[in-house]
């Protein structure tokens, strides 16, 4: 099968053309040894045994053994060769050297983390709608910066199409190769590879326990939620709730988006919003079907925004405003915007996700108060809807749809 272009492949060339050593983490079976594979003379790979003794037993010349620019694939299960790296970044500094990947994030950003200032790291998702679609380049987030909704063509999608589309998922297999009843049955064994093996393998926590932390979040999946709720769910501890978090979020299931704050508001939420990093994921977690989640508004919503944060997500890491991306609500829960887009200092983007295929200006209320709070800073709103029409619900505040996220 064709290879499908990836929004990192750029950024990921142009990093190794001027850096020795560069590392593509992101979740298990998102793409990143096939993009990477293809840029390096060899690979190595260490959930092999036989490739992973040979670093066991002396990283440093196994290491030199191969041909470079060299691919050293789940560098995880041998984190000796890290150090092995580092050394050898030390004595010649030339590009082009080591592409590292890994599904698991921990001990990135520790003092002692030995790639700190010789390995740089780049973030991979899951496969967008985009990527598969290998329509317009330009990325939405850019052109949300920029308010430009003016060209959209007409984009007729039923709601059935969009829940088909986000329970279908972004992991490249499922979502190319795999009929609907097949690519079920693989996330099924995903989430148990995960929590069986994966989470196993770097930790000692209680796999069963984990497991029922992780489907509790997937109720709330895209939601402000205290923890207390999620502990009181699954009858644990305070301290096992936040180890639970972190490897989940370590693993890349997890993404905990951060409030937004400005000295202009006051009395807003601290809270983060949990969002699984692919909606996908909810199918064998809470045991639904699109009919069944058609049925239900408050998983509906949750589900359609969940699929919606998988698509900026990928597109934050690579576009050159360098945004990030938070959520607001007031404390009291009367004003809540699903998703808060921040360009530097100067240029704010608001967006609300609904599930209705023809918004109106109370759906955008949030949206306009937003704007009149922050003035000169706010770049655009937009309701991001199920229905086929771009439309104006105000100043700087447009109907769009979502599948402009890929067209």
């Amino acid at each position: 099968m064709a290879y499908v272009p990836r929004l990192v492949d750029p950024q990921l060339r142009s990093l190794l053309a001027a850096l020795p050593a560069v590392m593509l983490v992101g979740p298990r079976a998102c793409g990143k040894t096939t993009s990477a594979a293809r840029l390096v003379a060899s690979t190595v790979r260490l959930d092999r045994p036989y490739d992973a003794a040979a670093f066991q037993r002396d990283p440093d010349a196994a290491l030199a053994r191969f041909p470079e620019p060299l691919l050293i694939d789940e560098w995880q299960e041998v984190p000796d060769v890290l150090g092995a790296v580092k050394r050898a970044v030390d004595v010649d500094f030339r590009p082009n050297r080591f592409i590292l990947t890994g599904s698991v994030s921990s001990d990135l950003h520790t003092p002692s983390w030995p790639g700190t200032g010789r390995i740089t790291r780049v973030r991979m998702s899951e496969m967008t709608q985009a990527e598969e679609a290998q329509g317009d380049n330009r990325l939405f987030i850019d052109r949300l910066a920029a308010a430009d909704f003016g060209s959209l063509p007409f984009l007729e999608l039923s709601l059935e199409d969009y829940l088909e589309r986000a329970l279908r998922g972004g992991f490249p297999e499922p979502m190319l190769n795999l009929p609907p009843f097949a690519a079920a049955a693989w996330y099924e064994g995903y989430v148990d590879q995960l929590l069986s093996r994966d989470a196993r393998n770097i930790s000692r926590l209680d796999p069963a326990r984990l497991r029922g932390y992780l489907e509790a979040l997937a109720t709330q999946t895209a939601g402000v939620v205290d923890q207390q709720t999620l502990i009181d769910a699954v009858g644990i501890n305070r301290k096992s709730a936040v180890a639970y978090e972190n490897l989940l979020e370590a693993l890349f299931v997890l993404e905990k988006i951060p409030a937004w704050s400005s000295n202009r508001l006051t009395r807003l939420s601290r809270l983060p919003k949990r969002v699984l990093t692919d909606a996908a994921l909810l199918r064998p977690l809470l045991r639904i079907t699109p009919e069944k989640v058609a049925d239900d508004s408050a998983l509906l919503g949750r589900t359609i925004e969940t699929f919606v944060a998988t698509q900026l997500r990928a597109e934050l890491g690579v576009s050159p405003a360098h945004p990030r991306l938070f959520h607001l609500r007031d404390r009291n829960g009367r004003r809540e915007i699903d998703f808060i887009v921040e360009y530097g200092s100067l240029q704010v983007a608001a967006i609300e996700v609904k599930a209705n295929v023809a918004p109106d200006e109370a759906d955008a209320r949030h949206l306009a108060w937003f704007r009149d709070q922050i003035g000169e800073r706010f770049t655009c709103g937009v309701v991001m809807h199920t229905g086929p029409a771009v439309y104006p619900l105000g100043e700087k505040i447009w109907a769009v749809p979502i599948a402009a996220m890929w067209v």
